[in-house]
């Protein structure tokens, strides 16, 4: 039986050098399916990914662009149109993977709805970074002339943050589950997800601008798959104590009550890794469960325990 993973990348894992254009990121989605393609005979993947860089991009062209006789798209709309467009760039970057080794292997991108809370607190805090970053003073000709909620993004420049609510269910799982069983690699919940929220009688869908944190959305797509690892694949090998410091320090092999002591202690950034190793060590502490951190490079020596930050119960 090959183990079930599901492999999230960052929303900057196809702009490693701010690459903006189509061409760019399609060469940067290439050398990621390479990646991952290497895996497939050992595992059944399920790829998501963020999108904060993409989801501004399109927000900024819509705004740009918008008239009376074609407004600009909400936000919840963008974020299926970057779940169409990463997901076509995935998906074939890793055909294209499996065609130059003379394999054939299905791969299909599936646009996902995610349920969230209508009366989640997020609503009135945004937090979520997304698109470009920008200097102080960009940032508050920008706050003062489209409204936008503009916060420092890891000390490195400000970003728009909008609404981020915790995922509560994914309307498509059982589909996506159907079709991994079926021997499918599949992308899905793209950028977390198109947020949705869902009436209790009648289970009416109604799309809400927001953007899902990814990491939060694939550890969610990650239970109700029955996964047996989660890997949120960033742009370091592992999570560090201290980052960037002098006594940085990587973290090993630990367990989710030591990666809950550290986020509580106040060592990983809102903005950066905090979602990320919250997320994992949330599915790490489900028994048999792990949890990785890692980068793209380290991906398969962290599979197989030789690298990144492994995140497991102990016994």
């Amino acid at each position: 039986m090959k183990k079930r993973i599901v492999i999230a990348l960052g929303g900057n894992a196809l702009q490693k050098k701010g690459e903006a254009t189509a061409e760019a990121q399609k060469a940067v989605a290439a050398q990621v399916g390479d990646a991952i393609a290497e895996l497939a005979d050992k595992y059944e993947i399920v790829i998501t990914h963020g999108n904060g860089p993409q989801v501004g991009n399109i927000l900024l062209h819509q705004e740009q662009a918008a008239t009376k006789a074609a407004p600009a798209m909400p936000l919840e709309t963008a974020v299926a149109m970057s779940e169409g467009q990463i997901g076509y760039w995935l998906s074939q970057a890793l055909k294209n993977a499996f065609s130059k080794r003379g394999k054939r292997k299905s791969v299909i991108s599936v646009v996902t709805q995610v349920v969230v809370d209508p009366y989640d607190p997020a609503f009135r805090r945004p937090t979520k970074p997304i698109g470009q970053f920008y200097t102080a003073k960009e940032a508050l000709t920008l706050s003062k002339r489209k409204g936008w909620v503009m916060k420092e993004d890891a000390g490195r420049g400000y970003r728009r943050v909008v609404p981020s609510p915790k995922p509560q269910d994914i309307v498509e799982a059982t589909e996506i589950k159907a079709l991994i069983d079926a021997g499918i690699i599949v992308i899905a919940a793209g950028g977390g997800g198109i947020p949705v929220t869902r009436s209790k009688v009648l289970h009416i869908l109604k799309g809400v601008d927001a953007v899902i944190d990814k990491d939060f959305a694939s550890a969610k797509l990650a239970e109700l798959i029955d996964a047996d690892i989660f890997v949120s694949v960033t742009a370091v090998p592992y999570a560090y104590l201290n980052f960037g410091k002098p006594t940085e320090t990587p973290l090993e092999k630990i367990t989710p009550e030591e990666a809950d002591g550290y986020i509580k202690a106040g060592y990983f950034k809102a903005g950066s890794m905090l979602p990320k190793i919250s997320a994992v060590s949330s599915f790490a502490k489900k028994a048999g469960k792990t949890g990785i951190i890692t980068s793209i490079d380290n991906l398969s020596a962290a599979l197989q325990g030789k690298s990144g930050t492994i995140i497991k119960k102990q016994g």
